[in-house]
């Protein structure tokens, strides 16, 4: 069976690599990849927004599943498109997508559907969002932008004169565009954050490992937030946690959308923050993590694109992805001057000598004059699993010695 994935970042590298092992992959494209995943996928000169070159793509290269790897194709309906044209999809239509697209529409549908969540309230105009910001009383106020915005459009604001920042960028500098046009103001909860993503196929979830994401941009949780600094898997959660992440968070998602008549297939990524009350859900995504899937697929040994398969033919009841023992940690190499101003081309060495045992995903890198150059904030991946958490650390930090650039930033605390 050929493949195509949509999107070439470190997410959609390391599906690349997983969905190659499989007994039932042919050709493998990405569109439009990269040249650091050639060695998985094959890319394709197309933007992952050129829905009828896309379509035409799959008609003319006999692809028998097409996997969607980042929000904004799917947000904007490329599911839908494909789906229409007779092309299997693994990643859920647009009435589907709006639940990470919208993050106003997201909370209330939680609401709605009883699934455990922050008090919120949303707000279409700058000044009563201003002025419920000042008549808060509990701090710090979370400000959440309501459209996409890379991972990076919610802000923890310890005070009154932040939260009213975050609007004014948020809101009327428009520093994300359309996606400030909303804004959501809403509780924050106290906990260690996880991320779990599943398998759903609109009827049936599978839970993968759950994974813990560091946004961060520096050691001990400082900094501005980032569209993530590495991950670790599998968190260790009780079984009653688990338990309620499960029916509490994942079955009353998969409710929702039957009793809603959302049709829906593909991963349901939930990031969760584990109060003294429970399992709350923080947010939904309807892809894969980036970086939790470089983290948590090098612990899948069952066959993902079997699994995949199933979930796009409505099938999924009876699967049962196979876990390796052990942990596995992911650390990501980002530029200078991430994440805001990220500065590019400087030269990446040390690719050649990363010991065995680790695999290093390209997130934002070039090939360019025989030589790979960064070319984007995040931009590389280093994971390596390990029969034990710090194992599986060490493992990674030994690999990411071997790589260097100018300017080159990591977090050293990675799974600490």
């Amino acid at each position: 069976m050929n493949v195509l994935i949509i999107g070439s970042g470190g997410r959609e590298h390391a599906l690349a690599w997983k969905l190659k092992q499989s007994p039932l992959a042919g050709r493998i494209y990405a569109a439009p990849g990269s040249e650091g995943m050639r060695d998985c996928a094959r890319p394709v000169p197309m933007g992952a927004l050129e829905f009828d070159k896309i379509t035409d793509f799959c008609a003319g290269s006999d692809i028998g599943l097409c996997v969607i790897g980042p929000e904004e194709p799917l947000a904007k309906g490329l599911a839908d498109h494909l789906a229409s044209k007779g092309v299997k999809v693994f990643g859920p239509r647009r009435q589907a997508a709006m639940l990470e697209a919208s993050k106003q529409l997201a909370k209330e549908f939680m609401r709605r559907n009883y699934i455990p969540t922050a008090d919120f309230q949303s707000f279409y105009d700058p000044q009563p969002a201003k002025e419920a910001v000042r008549a808060n009383k509990k701090w710090p106020l979370v400000v959440k932008a309501d459209g996409l915005a890379a991972g990076k459009g919610v802000r923890v604001c310890p005070d009154e004169s932040t939260a009213l920042a975050a609007v004014e960028d948020f809101m009327e500098k428009r520093i994300f565009g359309s996606s400030g046009a909303r804004v959501v103001l809403e509780e924050f909860l106290e906990g260690r954050e996880a991320s779990v993503m599943a398998l759903c196929d609109g009827k049936d979830f599978v839970m993968l490992p759950v994974a813990r994401d560091h946004k961060r941009l520096r050691d001990g949780d400082e900094g501005p937030n980032t569209g993530g600094m590495g991950a670790v898997a599998p968190v260790d959660l009780d079984a009653e946690t688990l338990e309620k992440v499960r029916v509490d968070i994942l079955g009353r998602f998969v409710e929702g959308l039957k009793k809603e008549k959302i049709p829906y297939c593909g991963v349901v990524f939930a990031g969760l923050m584990l109060t003294k009350d429970g399992p709350k859900a923080l947010e939904f995504n309807v892809r894969f993590g980036d970086p939790e899937t470089q983290t948590v697929l090098p612990l899948i040994k069952s066959d993902l694109l079997a699994h995949m398969l199933a979930c796009a033919e409505g099938r999924l009841a009876g699967e049962k992805p196979e876990i390796y023992d052990g942990s596995c940690a992911t650390v990501v190499l980002a530029a200078a001057g991430y994440p805001e101003s990220p500065v590019t081309g400087a030269e990446i060495r040390g690719l050649d000598r990363v010991p065995p045992g680790a695999e290093v995903f390209h997130a934002g890198t070039v090939f360019d004059g025989g030589k790979f150059k960064v070319n984007g904030g995040r931009v590389l991946g280093v994971s390596a699993r390990g029969a034990t958490p710090s194992e599986a650390r060490d493992r990674a930090y030994k690999a990411v010695v071997a790589i260097s650039f100018e300017g080159m930033r990591h977090r050293r605390d990675i799974g600490i």
